[in-house]
């Protein structure tokens, strides 16, 4: 076992890991932020999207070891106050219907759109295509995210 340090949406936080320990498992079993979920374990569906130091990466395919020192930011983090105006727009649109694709769809546009405030359909469509989602067409995921772009 190692200890490691990070901050974790807003707060250092410590936790002891195995070298082989995926940061997922740890977010999930240890840390307990359950918006990561598991999908493919082949960073695929983007299900298990979060953002460690403002890029959204894949945590089934990191090492928590690796995370030592890093800053990360879940969907919990996002919303400690308030919902984001993304977040909004998400439920607006009703951009989900069985939620699970929701947090790693929100964490891939946060970053997204932060790079890109005033994106394109076509734009948008390819910052998400990383992520699945089986519920929506993705029709309203899209909408949600151009709805926020800076005018």
């Amino acid at each position: 076992m190692k200890k490691i340090a990070f901050i974790l949406n807003g707060e250092k936080r410590n936790v002891y890991v195995e070298p082989n320990d995926l940061l997922l498992d740890v977010l999930r079993e240890k840390l307990g932020i359950k918006s990561p979920k598991y999908g493919c374990g082949r960073g695929d569906c983007g299900l298990c999207t979060i953002l460690l130091n403002g890029k959204s990466v894949r945590t089934c395919l990191i090492l928590a070891i690796e995370a030592d020192g890093q800053e990360m930011l879940t969907v919990e983090g996002l919303s400690k106050d308030k919902l984001t105006p993304l977040q909004e727009s998400f439920i607006r649109h009703n951009s989900f219907q069985c939620g699970f694709c929701a947090p790693g769809m929100i964490m891939t546009a946060t970053e997204f759109l932060e790079k890109n405030p005033n994106p394109a359909e076509e734009e948008v469509k390819e910052a998400i295509s990383g992520n699945l989602c089986r519920c929506t067409g993705y029709t309203p995921i899209i909408e949600a995210i151009l709805d926020v772009k800076k005018k």
